[in-house]
């Protein structure tokens, strides 16, 4: 459900809840407010940027691991682990 974003219509300030704006989770089905619920002023709908998160991979970045202080390792063979950033041992292995 998207959160929509309403603004008094007039050049009037409104009431302290609609005059900086009011932010409303809503339905896409459900009809836009027209008035604000406390005072009655006149609200429209404003668009607004949507907020996108477009996943995670840029934190297991080699760069970023070693930024973090992280150590980061790839599996080499069985049991065996090399190093690809960061302190710490070139290799760590299970024997």
């Amino acid at each position: 459900m998207p959160i929509y974003r309403y603004l008094p219509v007039d050049s009037l300030p409104g009431c302290a809840e609609c005059g900086p704006g009011i932010e409303l989770l809503q339905r896409l089905s459900d009809a836009p407010l027209t008035a604000c619920p406390s005072c009655g002023t006149a609200v429209a709908r404003v668009l607004s940027a949507p907020q996108v998160v477009s996943g995670g991979a840029h934190l297991l970045r080699e760069s970023h691991v070693a930024k973090h202080g992280f150590t980061q390792y790839r599996r080499a063979g069985k049991g065996v682990y090399e190093k690809t950033t960061g302190k710490g041992p070139d290799y760590i292995s299970g024997d």
